[in-house]
């Protein structure tokens, strides 16, 4: 083999090498600064708030009826359209809760 073909072959492996190392760049799954904040930004905001139970607000509500805040309790009940906790809207829930920790 003479040198230039074993220049030539050397060009050709190393012609090999750069598609090669181009290949592995593109597929490289390591995210950019820019796309970390992509990433994040929606998975912070897909975190769901803490749903409220019917019951956590019993819990709540009985405690309070208990040390002497039964008219209170009703009150707060009333206050979201219900004449009994069952029949409150579970979308109030947190708001109720919130209330009555005021209590």
């Amino acid at each position: 083999m003479t040198n230039q073909e074993m220049i030539l072959q050397i060009a050709d492996n190393m012609a090999l090498l750069a598609k090669s190392v181009r290949h592995f760049a593109e597929n490289m799954l390591i995210p950019t600064p820019a796309e970390e904040t992509k990433e994040e930004a929606p998975a912070k905001a897909e975190q769901p708030e803490k749903t409220v139970t019917l019951e956590e607000v019993r819990a709540v509500l009985a405690a309070k009826s208990a040390s002497g805040k039964n008219a209170e309790v009703k009150s707060l009940i009333s206050k979201y359209g219900a004449d009994k906790l069952s029949a409150v809207d579970p979308g109030c829930y947190a708001a109720l809760l919130k209330d009555a920790e005021v209590l």
